[in-house]
């Protein structure tokens, strides 16, 4: 039996636990902070955004599928302008785009083959009522912006580089009696922000209703967990120092409604500082805790990761 025949079940409810740590890095930059990691000012706990888990799935799934038939993604990096892949279906489809005056039953073509092209639309949905009309879809799979248990300090770090940016600082401007000047820099600083070490936590669900309209599959959700598991090894740079998965919990319904309230569950899921620990440096300084017994009638929980 596979791990996955639960959980991976499309006509199942999901309500899921992301556990995830981040060790001397930046899970997630602030642009209006110059690019410190994000925490929340009241409380001082770390967060991250669920666009930028999003955009390790993407990216995860890129590389998985290699543009696999039905694998494309919708929200890249690669320049690829919205309106002309909109256009691209159309052109599919031999349907003349007209904007704003596009039929219903037009958009509806041309958004089923925009599901069918692109998992992170099947799974995500997207917003496509651009100038080149390609409808609207609410995606089955929604993330929460992932919380550290306790609160971090965003450090901004001082570093040397050996590389000079403007070449006239390069020069070095010799003097009528031969001497050296200003100039023949052969280092700037530069900075890394980071916290020294933060456990985060996030939540996502899966609705059957909105899968079913967008034509998520089986394969789909599947690869969707992996890409949980697995997309941190993949996405590995020095900015964000050494980020892996501690927990990945899956309650799955056996009502396609849900037998159970999400937050209920939720708060089966306990993270602590161990006793003694002040400042913690390493996953072993919690102690995690997710109660598994008497669950409610039709709600099944697999442990994917952890304990």
């Amino acid at each position: 039996m596979s791990i996955y025949e639960i959980c991976g079940d499309p006509q199942r409810r999901h309500d899921f636990i992301l556990l995830f740590e981040v060790t001397d890095g930046n899970p997630n930059g602030d642009p209006d902070a110059g690019n410190l990691p994000r925490v929340d000012p009241e409380t001082m706990q770390g967060l991250v955004t669920d666009v930028c888990l999003k955009r390790k799935v993407r990216n995860y799934v890129s590389l998985a599928k290699q543009s696999a038939a039905g694998y494309g993604i919708y929200i890249n990096d690669e320049g690829k302008a919205l309106n002309r892949l909109h256009q691209n279906a159309y052109d599919e489809a031999g349907i003349k785009s007209s904007g704003s005056k596009q039929s219903r039953p037009d958009v509806e073509n041309v958004q089923a083959r925009m599901c069918k092209n692109f998992y992170d639309i099947r799974m995500f949905g997207a917003v496509m009522t651009t100038k080149v009309n390609a409808g609207q879809v609410r995606g089955p799979l929604q993330m929460t912006f992932a919380r550290s248990i306790s609160p971090v300090i965003p450090m901004d770090i001082s570093i040397t580089r050996v590389a000079i940016t403007k070449e006239e600082d390069a020069k070095v401007v010799v003097g009528e009696d031969g001497s050296e000047g200003k100039g023949g820099k052969t280092t700037e600083i530069g900075r890394k922000p980071i916290v020294p070490y933060g456990l985060y936590v996030g939540r996502g669900f899966y609705s059957v209703p909105f899968a079913e309209d967008s034509g998520a599959t089986r394969e789909d959700l599947e690869l969707y967990w992996t890409a949980l598991i697995n997309m941190w090894d993949l996405d590995h740079s020095a900015s964000r120092g050494l980020m892996a998965c501690r927990g990945l919990y899956v309650f799955s319904h056996q009502d396609r409604l849900g037998n159970a309230p999400a937050h209920l569950l939720f708060n089966r899921f306990e993270a602590k500082l161990r006793e003694g620990t002040e400042a913690p440096r390493q996953f072993g300084d919690y102690k995690v805790y997710l109660n598994d017994r008497d669950l409610p009638k039709g709600v099944t929980l697999t442990k994917l990761v952890g304990d």
